[in-house]
């Protein structure tokens, strides 16, 4: 029998109503796996146990996808090979967007296996849902340069590249960074630019809010310190 290769989402916050957000045939898929590619193993094995008690964790083969990246690569090969049915994993919402197991699904599409994406949320689709902004037409930049000039010239040149196409933007930082990450935007984009910050998505703390550079500047801020946020412009 051809492998099958399951997209299986997690929370995006690791508390007990966040489950709720999941389709109740994640755990059929998960139970016909025999190996795993994780982004986090520790944080994956206590989510099948929320939804699995009985899972024997060690009766299952796991792999990190972040750990020699070659070398898993060659395990994920054999396990295909070998007919498995393998579970890709993000750290937090849907594997293969803003996700390295896109390298592992690219792999499993070449080898014609069966690939079976599974419902569950994705920060970046929430974010641009709630936003108010164009969702036909949007631009995921993944992490903008640290670098104090280069940022600069990135936040102006997708501004300039939103206002033409009509195309949202959309970008994450390191969470500790995020309030600096937002006083960036806000000083490098035009006032009638409207920003969107959407906070801890599908969590009791979540904050999605819509306003124009000039409304933000005159508003108390929200503390996005260590809290996941997805920023969007437009």
């Amino acid at each position: 029998m051809p492998a099958k290769v399951y997209l299986i989402p997690t929370t995006l916050h690791d508390d007990e109503a966040s489950l709720q957000a999941l389709p109740s045939y994640l755990l059929p898929a998960i139970q016909d796996c025999q190996v795993f590619f994780v982004e986090n193993e520790k944080t994956t094995r206590r989510f099948f146990k929320k939804l699995w008690r009985e899972m024997v964790i060690d009766n299952y083969t796991w792999h990190t996808i972040h750990k020699a990246e070659n070398e898993v690569l060659q395990h994920f090969k054999t396990a295909l090979q070998h007919g498995k049915n393998i579970g890709i994993v993000s750290e937090a919402g849907c594997p293969g967007i803003a996700d390295p197991g896109q390298i592992l699904i690219a792999e499993a599409q070449q080898f014609n296996a069966t690939i079976q994406p599974l419902v569950g949320p994705s920060s970046i689709l929430l974010a641009l849902m709630a936003s108010g902004l164009n969702g036909q037409q949007f631009q995921f930049l993944g992490y903008l340069p640290i670098d104090a000039a280069q940022r600069k010239k990135a936040i102006k040149e997708a501004e300039l590249y939103a206002h033409q196409k009509q195309c949202t933007q959309l970008c994450i930082e390191t969470p500790y960074r995020n309030n600096a990450f937002l006083a960036d935007l806000l000083q490098q984009l035009q006032p009638n630019t409207r920003v969107c910050i959407a906070a801890d998505l599908t969590a009791p703390t979540q904050y999605i809010v819509t306003k124009t550079v000039a409304a933000w500047r005159q508003t108390t801020l929200p503390d996005l310190h260590k809290r996941p946020c997805i920023f969007l412009w437009l």
